[in-house]
């Protein structure tokens, strides 16, 4: 094969790895906690409705409730387990009725109603957070397509250092 060939070849697959529709996260996602038909209230099966997700950093929680009747208390792990709002496990209070939680860091969320007997009642719920899960453009949770903005560099910092070496060959 002529250098002229081997070249040309190298250019068509540096081309193709930088053109190539890469599966990729079509950017955060927003979820309406306990989904829209509920919201946030008494009664939802938290811990499945959270299963049911694949959260990611960036995407959004939206906490849709009566605020004369609920709150949304972001806490620590203990005071999610103990439901016991007196110590210092409260991180943040969210009372609007309509709060919007951005899930900025890779960890887990842990969230309760603090209104009397809400929590211990079942009204709290853990998010895990991932850096790189979540839904990927065609909807999939797959890790390795939401993976896929490290992977395409990766892949074409490959493909143009092979297309470089056979060039100078």
């Amino acid at each position: 094969m002529g250098r002229g060939t081997v070249a040309l070849v190298a250019r068509a697959l540096a081309a193709a790895l930088l053109l190539w529709p890469w599966p990729q996260r079509a950017g955060a996602a927003e979820y309406v906690v306990g989904d829209v038909a509920f919201g946030w209230d008494s009664g939802v099966n938290y811990a499945a409705w959270a299963r049911e997700h694949a959260f990611a950093v960036g995407d959004v929680l939206v906490f849709q409730y009566v605020s004369s009747q609920h709150n949304v208390y972001e806490v620590s792990k203990g005071t999610y387990w103990s439901c016991d709002t007196g110590g210092n496990g409260v991180r943040v209070k969210y009372t609007s009725g309509y709060d919007r939680v951005v899930l900025a860091e890779a960890r887990t969320y842990w969230f309760i109603c603090d209104f009397p007997d809400h929590c211990l009642g079942g009204m709290k719920v853990a998010v895990n957070v991932s850096a790189a899960a979540g839904p990927s453009a065609d909807g999939s949770n797959s890790n390795a397509a939401s993976l896929a903005g490290e992977g395409r560099r990766g892949w074409v910092a490959w493909g143009l250092a092979l297309g470089a070496a056979v060039l100078m060959n």
